[in-house]
């Protein structure tokens, strides 16, 4: 939602929201990272071990996430989210 108009806030006030911004930037990096390494982990593990009754286990109780193998490569995918990762 946009909302168009003006703020006044101090100078000190807005250079907390800038590093807000930078820290909250590093931190949605840092979890794409993470999920990515889960997901090459994931994969690792099913060379090593049949792990497709687990997968199929965790993807009836998640709510909010599946995991999908796919020729040896694990992937995780957000349900009901649009911004894929």
């Amino acid at each position: 939602m946009k909302i168009d108009g003006t703020v006044t806030i101090s100078l000190d006030t807005y250079q907390k929201l800038i590093d807000h911004s930078k820290d909250t930037d590093k931190l949605k990096d840092n979890t794409k990272r993470a999920a990515k390494e889960m997901s090459v982990f994931l994969s690792f593990l099913c060379t090593r071990s049949d792990i497709k009754n687990y997968v199929d286990e965790f993807n009836r109780q998640s709510t909010t996430a599946s995991i999908e193998i796919k020729e040896g490569r694990a992937t995780i995918t957000f349900k009901n989210d649009k911004n894929k990762i």
